[in-house]
């Protein structure tokens, strides 16, 4: 049969969409049945009321009440959920099922990489967790990566809940899932090429295309000059982002002449065009390269520094009000901006810290500091007993990290100041962003990295917390590096600053808040992305933290070596 598409566009859902549905034993009694049925509705509602995109959207989930007890049921769902644009799978057992004329026969509708996961309470009377077992042993077998999450609910009445560890486990991965499958098809934009010849920020166009399924656009940034001198920005939206930033902050932006305040309006129009081109081009991220020919090469007319622009796409909020955050990463490096864009959507939009690795301060030179300039320790700060790193770059500070997760708009632009670019690092000058984090902001703190002798991704990862200094030690702390930029002084939980300097991969890190331990654990798997954590402090497995190893990583020699065989 032969059909026409239309201009107009689908209303199938875009982007990922979950199906949940159960597997069940065709000769257990139809009140068995109804459980069955109920528990994978009960599953979806959960799901579908937890797990948002970056945006605040809720996610697609739509759900099967048609048993699969065979071939033809198998069928028959699949078919269904395909028509629904499922990519993700949950299966909810709550009885034994016959592994190859059910589950088995399902996911043979669907790309060996949809990830699948089996929730199961730990069941007597009709056994979900049995089949669970059997399936996932049958499923890794033939190299099919599957995650269990064998947790509780009651094991009888027609209507169990899961248990809300049962529940954690599964909207965790769940997250996982949605970043997997929802970026593939989309795209990030990168203005320049790769800046300052930083070889470990190079877009791997072909690397991130084949492993996440991402393009990646590049543009010259001849183009936003063009865009800059031509004045193709709307001028009444542009006086309406600098009175929103005079009201802001009037009084800690320094400008010296008329024509800082030309630049500052020059950096602020560069916002408005970027933000334009990105959304025309649906991006999900991007990155500019500035140095050094847009803003320091006097070879060139040197333009205004990007700081603001960028840091704002890394907000939650600009002069509109409240936003979605658009991962954004300064000096065109797109390892940074992928471990940025990842784990924004794996929090839920959760806004990205983008920083330089700076000054590693081990505890006894963090003390050393502190006893010269007259402050008393008592030992008992996380700063003494473990150190930090000084985390400062000139550009794409989200504007959040100035307070703490949960503050106002105003709270936090209260305690951001503009002062002018450093002429010598940057002659095109514009204004460049500064504040210090807070104490006690908890999260991950990570970097991507790629080698061409595996073709593989990996992603060097702790768990990690801000510290607030003194006053007088954080300015010292800060005037060793650049005052002029923004600080972030962070302690990981497990490295020593010994190991930490000595097994940064790159040049810059990233930290994304509240961001749970096990999805970006979930996400690895699912990503076939190297975990690499070489902390001797870091316990193999944690309870309630990580997620449980799959049997695919068991069986054939831990889970590096598996990844390394998934990817021949």
């Amino acid at each position: 049969m032969l059909k026409k598409v239309t201009s107009s566009i689908s209303n199938a859902p875009r982007g990922p969409v979950i199906g949940v549905f159960t597997p069940c034993d065709p000769r257990v009694d139809q009140p068995s049945r109804e459980r069955a049925a109920n528990i994978v509705r009960l599953v979806a509602e959960a799901v579908a009321a937890e797990v948002k995109l970056p945006n605040g959207e809720a996610v697609h989930v739509v759900y099967s009440e048609d048993l699969v007890d065979g071939e033809a049921q198998a069928d028959r769902v699949a078919r269904q959920f395909k028509e629904h644009g499922v990519n993700i799978l949950i299966a909810t057992p709550d009885t034994w099922a016959f592994p190859q004329l059910s589950l088995i026969s399902l996911l043979a509708h669907f790309p060996k990489d949809t990830p699948i996961n089996l929730t199961c309470g730990n069941s007597g009377p009709k056994p979900g967790i049995v089949f669970t077992h059997a399936a996932s042993g049958a499923l890794s077998q033939y190299g099919c990566l599957v995650h269990i999450n064998v947790g509780n609910w009651p094991d009888t009445g027609q209507l169990p809940q899961m248990s809300e560890s049962t529940k954690t486990a599964l909207i965790d991965w769940a997250y996982a899932a949605v970043t997997y499958q929802g970026l593939k098809g989309r795209r990030v934009v990168i203005f320049g090429h790769d800046s300052m010849g930083m070889e470990t920020a190079l877009a791997h166009v072909l690397a991130t295309r084949n492993n996440f399924g991402l393009e990646i656009s590049r543009l010259d940034m001849k183009l936003l000059a063009d865009m800059l001198h031509k004045k193709a920005y709307d001028e009444k939206e542009l006086q309406a982002l600098r009175a929103w930033l005079d009201e802001h902050a009037k009084p800690r932006i320094e400008l010296k002449s008329e024509l800082d305040d030309h630049r500052l309006n020059q950096s602020l129009a560069m916002y408005l065009l970027v933000r334009d081109v990105m959304k025309e081009l649906d991006a999900v991220g991007g990155g500019f390269m500035s140095q050094l020919e847009w803003g320091s090469d006097r070879r060139g007319v040197p333009l205004p520094v990007a700081d603001i622009m960028e840091s704002l796409f890394n907000s939650s909020f600009d002069h509109t009000g409240k936003k979605a955050v658009l991962p954004y990463a300064t000096e065109a490096d797109v390892q940074g901006l992928l471990t940025q864009l990842f784990m924004t959507w794996l929090s839920a939009g959760n806004p990205p810290l983008f920083m330089d690795f700076r000054k590693v301060w081990e505890p006894w030179e963090i003390q050393k500091l502190a006893k010269e300039l007259g402050i008393a320790l008592k030992g008992d700060t996380l700063w003494e007993q473990k150190g930090i790193v000084d985390g400062d770059n000139s550009g794409s500070a989200s504007f959040d990290w100035a307070a703490l997760p949960g503050a106002s708009e105003a709270e936090i632009m209260k305690n951001i100041s503009f002062p002018l670019a450093i002429e010598y690092y940057f002659p095109g000058m514009g204004n460049s962003v500064t504040f210090i984090s807070p104490g006690s902001i908890h999260g991950i703190a990570a970097r991507m990295t790629y080698s061409t002798l595996s073709n593989m991704f990996g992603m060097i990862w702790d768990e990690a917390e801000t510290v607030a200094l003194p006053d007088k030690l954080a300015q010292a702390v800060c005037n060793t590096s650049n005052p002029t930029w923004p600080h972030t002084f962070v302690t990981p939980k497990h490295a020593t600053m010994m190991e930490y300097k000595q097994y940064a991969p790159a040049n810059h890190f990233h930290m994304t808040w509240n961001l749970q331990t096990s999805r970006l654990q979930y996400w690895m798997d699912m990503a076939n992305v190297l975990s690499i954590t070489p902390w001797q402090a870091l316990p193999a497995f944690r309870e309630g933290i990580d997620r449980p190893q799959p049997l695919l990583y068991l069986i054939n020699g831990g889970e590096n070596q598996t990844k390394l065989l998934r990817r021949r």
